[in-house]
């Protein structure tokens, strides 16, 4: 059981590794991405916040479509 954890987690980190690398090196494909509707941003003289709100809901469903898909497989 202690194996199969070790080595899902470095599949987890190889397909985060390999996502980063596809969004750095595809500049402007994902310029929307931050920049969608709920994000909020808020900037004054000496503060700045973003709190990327629709971006974080786009992502937990995207997720959880995803791990539902393969819960599914696995069963």
């Amino acid at each position: 059981m202690i194996i199969n954890i070790g080595k899902i987690l470095i599949i987890i980190g190889i397909l985060i590794l390999i996502v980063g690398l596809i969004i750095t090196f595809s500049n402007h494909k994902f310029e929307w991405f931050g920049n969608m509707p709920f994000d909020f941003e808020y900037e004054n003289k000496t503060t700045k916040i973003y709190a990327p709100f629709g971006t974080m809901i786009l992502i937990s469903i995207f997720l959880s479509i995803i791990i539902n898909l393969i819960s599914k497989w696995f069963k």
